[in-house]
C-alpha cells in the first residue's frame, strides 16, 4: 500500500469515526428500549444483544439512503423487527401470515408484563405476531408504524393483538420460571482456565500465547481484530487492565466477567467476555466491553454495579440542560 492509499485510508477512517459519533448522538435516547425489545423478540438476552448489534450496523450502514425526514426510534425498531423476521426465514421458522379477521375480547393492556410473559408469547405465537404484540402493546408504536415494520395493514395489527390476548386469557401464565439460573460454574476447558490465570497475573505474553495465529478478537461496537498480530501492536499494545477476573454462569452461559475497585472498595463490571477453543488454541475472544445495554442487565443479573467510567467510555448520566 503506497503513502497516498494510506492517507486516504486514514481520511477515510477518521471521517467514518465522526459519523459514528454523529449517529450515536441521534439513537442515544431510543438505545435502551431497542434493547429491551431486541432481548423480548429472540427470548434471550445473548441472541438479543447479537441482534442489537446488527441492527446498530446496519442502521449506521444504511442510513444514507433514507432521502425523506426520519423518525430514528422507528427506523431503528423496523431495522431490528426485519432483521429477526429475516433471520428466522433462514432458519426454516414459519414466520406467519396476519389476517384482518377480528375477535371481540377486551383487555387490560396495563396489567401485562412483557418480561414475565415472554416464555408464553414465544411458545404460543409466531415472529410476526410476537414483534407485532411487542411493538403495539409494550413499546407504544401506533398500528399504522407496526404495520410499516412488520410489512402488513393497520387492521390486521389490530386483529393481531385482539387474538393474542384471547389466547393469552385462554392459557394463563404461570409462575415464572428462572431459564437462566446465575450460579458459579467453572469452565473445565484447560486452556480457558490458563487464559485466565495469565488475565489475572497480567501476562500479556502467555494470554497471545494462547490465541491461534488468526484469532479474532471482537469488542462489538467498539473494535475488530483479525489475528494475534493485530492484538499485539492494537487491544494489547499497553498491557492488559490488570483486575480481578472470575468465571460465572450469565443467562446459561460459562463468561469471564472482570471486575474493578471503586475507591470505597465497591467491585464494579469493567468487561464480560467470552472465548472459542478449537485445537488447544483460542480462536475466538470476544468482549462485550463497549456494550452498555448488555453490561447494565449483566449487573442487574449478577447483583453487581457497572463501571460507568472507563476508558473511552462514559456511561454517567449526562446532566439536563435547559432549554
Amino acid at each position: 500500500m503506497g503513502k497516498s492509499d494510506e492517507n486516504n485510508m486514514l481520511t477515510f477512517t477518521e471521517k467514518n469515526r465522526e459519523l459514528k459519533v454523529e449517529f450515536n448522538q441521534m439513537i442515544e435516547a431510543y438505545r435502551e428500549g431497542l434493547w429491551r425489545y431486541c432481548r423480548y423478540l429472540t427470548g434471550s438476552p445473548w441472541d438479543g444483544e447479537d441482534l442489537f448489534q446488527e441492527t446498530m450496523v446496519k442502521a449506521f450502514g444504511s442510513i444514507y439512503q433514507r432521502w425523506h425526514p426520519t423518525n430514528p426510534k422507528s427506523y431503528l425498531y423496523r431495522i431490528a423487527t426485519t432483521t429477526w423476521i429475516d433471520h428466522c426465514r433462514k432458519q426454516k421458522r414459519i414466520v406467519g401470515h396476519l389476517e384482518e379477521k377480528d375477535v371481540e375480547v377486551e383487555y387490560n393492556t396495563e396489567s401485562f408484563d412483557a418480561e414475565e410473559a415472554i416464555e408464553y408469547l414465544l411458545a404460543l405465537f409466531n415472529p410476526r405476531q410476537i414483534a407485532v404484540f411487542l411493538l403495539k402493546e409494550v413499546f407504544t408504536f401506533t398500528a399504522n408504524e407496526v404495520a410499516g415494520m412488520v410489512k402488513t395493514t393497520p387492521g390486521a395489527v389490530y386483529a393481531t393483538v385482539r387474538r393474542m390476548y384471547k389466547q393469552l386469557s385462554d392459557n394463563p401464565i404461570q409462575e415464572k420460571t428462572n431459564r437462566f439460573p446465575s450460579l458459579d460454574k467453572p469452565d473445565n476447558n484447560t486452556i480457558i482456565q490458563s487464559y485466565l490465570k495469565a488475565l489475572n497475573e497480567g501476562d500479556v505474553d502467555k494470554v497471545l500465547e494462547l490465541m491461534s495465529e488468526q484469532a479474532q478478537n471482537e469488542a462489538p461496537l467498539g473494535f475488530q481484530e483479525f489475528s494475534k498480530q493485530e492484538m499485539r501492536s492494537g487491544s494489547m499494545r499497553y498491557g492488559l487492565p490488570g483486575f480481578r477476573a472470575e468465571e460465572h454462569l450469565l443467562w446459561g452461559r460459562n463468561v469471564i466477567v472482570v471486575f474493578s475497585e471503586a475507591e470505597d472498595g465497591t467491585r464494579m463490571i469493567h468487561d464480560i467476555q467470552y472465548q472459542e477453543v478449537e485445537n488447544d488454541k483460542i480462536v475466538l475472544h470476544r468482549s462485550f466491553y463497549f456494550c452498555k445495554e448488555f453490561i447494565f442487565a449483566a449487573a442487574e443479573e449478577l447483583n453487581v454495579p457497572p463501571q460507568l467510567e472507563k476508558p473511552v467510555v462514559d456511561w454517567r448520566p449526562k446532566p439536563k440542560v435547559d432549554k
